[in-house]
């Protein structure tokens, strides 16, 4: 090529790019899209981790042939069962802090870490989080351990790097890259659901491990895929950086999880509330009923009112709410808009903290604690609830809000949205209640039976401890 046609060759592409700039399209540069990720691999593969976990499980046998499996009787001796699971992590600090999925040792006798270089220790659990999925976990400090660095997930936007590092099905040290599909995915695994979506292959055993960006940060720890088969079908889910991050350092600290409260029931706006609300969209949390004695009663909040920004931020629905107000730290002061009669108002309230039972998440069970042996999240029964799930006016009991997964409730059959009626032939009406006679049913060795309100039907369903 000669020296003109090169400067004219030149002189084109500087007038395409001037082009494309002044339409606002920035043009694609070579260093942009790296050739590899070599460098990022080596450097942060030393601090990805297998997790592996031991269960020991008793199991009651059948013996004879009775009527009924709940009359007390036809129960043979108890058998010791041992569970494993695999499971990833990532170690976040030098002093051998490691952050995984909370489903990964969530019903855990023992946990042991195996390093890059197939080392093994154990670890002990300081704290875990079923609503947001996130646990942690403490080894003794090795020599020169390799961590990683927290990166800022609220940056990442769809189609950007993202690179998994796990252990799938015990394959340690497996790299998988893609792209960012999706950002603040609701897949209904729980209240706070706020996922990463990702096409980076994620299978069983990389749960807990670290999703990071091109820079080599985490921006996600991969928790959930969606397949019919069980494999990866290119359609993943990891906890955003920016909420793992948070859950933690308040476990590290405390072990426990403080959250925001204004003490509302909620509901979405269909389009025919809209018009009956003489609103001009569906947009906004509606306020179903106030607690008495909440920020959002001290505030003036009533049921009625509709929620359309919260500090600011719109609004969309009962999720973006939730979200919201969890992510609050107690004590502060926080602004929201209402609007109820076409006419908007902003008012200023404090933060409550949240009680209810999935905030307990501490490592020791306690009385407040024991049930999470269960894999159950429960609650009184909303009055939300009630009227999207059909529940009789008159049914009392303990609301499901939520069931781990592959823990003990689940295996046996208990989903959320149930209400347990009672307990060991006990009437519910708290959670405490279920704690207590899950202790009872643990010292003497055997099943709890729950009846059950599904659907409308009564159903009764045992599970057994540990």
């Amino acid at each position: 090529m000669s020296h003109d046609v090169q400067r004219r060759f030149a002189t084109r592409l500087i007038a395409i790019a001037l082009m494309l700039s002044a339409f606002g399209v920035a043009p694609v540069l070579a260093q942009d899209t790296p050739t590899d990720f070599t460098a990022i691999i080596q450097q942060k593969l030393p601090a990805v981790v297998a997790i592996t976990t031991r269960e020991v499980v008793q199991d009651q046998t059948t013996a004879g042939d009775y009527s009924s499996p709940f009359d007390g009787q036809g129960l043979g001796p108890v058998q010791r069962q041992v569970r494993e699971a695999l499971g990833s992590g990532f170690v976040i600090s030098a002093d051998g802090y490691i952050v995984t999925n909370n489903h990964v040792v969530a019903d855990a006798t023992e946990i042991h870490v195996v390093f890059s270089d197939k080392e093994t220790a154990p670890a002990k659990l300081v704290g875990r989080d079923p609503a947001t999925d996130i646990a942690v976990l403490k080894v003794d400090p090795r020599p020169n351990m390799t961590t990683t660095k927290w990166g800022d997930s609220d940056a990442m936007q769809p189609g950007a790097w993202t690179i998994a590092i796990g252990s799938p099905f015990g394959l340690g040290g497996t790299v998988t890259v893609g792209v960012l599909s999706a950002r603040s995915r609701d897949i209904q695994a729980g209240p706070y659901d706020d996922f990463l979506q990702t096409d980076a292959s994620i299978n069983r055993g990389n749960s807990g491990g670290p999703l990071f960006n091109a820079r080599g940060e985490v921006i996600g720890v991969n928790t959930a895929i969606v397949s019919p088969s069980g494999g990866s079908i290119g359609i993943g889910f990891a906890v955003p950086s920016r909420t793992a991050q948070s859950i933690a350092d308040q476990l590290i600290r405390t072990g426990r999880i403080v959250r925001g409260f204004i003490g509302v029931r909620l509901q979405d706006i269909t389009p025919s509330l809209a018009e009956a609300l003489g609103m001009k969209d569906d947009k906004g949390a509606l306020v179903a009923s106030v607690e008495p004695g909440s920020p959002a009663e001290k505030a003036g909040l009533k049921p009625g009112d509709v929620i359309t920004r919260f500090n600011g931020k719109v609004i969309e629905g009962v999720h973006d709410l939730t979200l919201a107000t969890a992510s609050q730290k107690p004590g502060s002061k926080a602004t929201l808009t209402r609007s109820n009669g076409g006419k908007d108002q902003e008012i200023a309230l404090v933060i409550g903290e949240r009680k209810d039972a999935e905030v307990k998440t501490g490592a020791v069970p306690d009385k407040k604690s024991a049930a999470e042996g269960l894999g159950l999240s429960l609650s009184p029964i909303p009055d939300q609830a009630r009227q999207q799930l059909g529940i009789k006016s008159g049914t009392t009991g303990v609301f499901v809000v939520e069931v781990v997964p592959d823990g003990l409730a689940a295996r046996s059959g208990l989903q959320p949205g149930d209400v347990i009626i009672s307990a060991n032939n006990r009437r519910v009406t708290e959670p405490s209640d279920i704690v207590e006679e899950w202790a009872n049913s643990r010292r003497q060795s055997k099943p709890i039976l729950f009846r059950l309100e599904r659907q409308g039907q009564s159903v009764f369903v045992a599970v057994a401890g540990k």
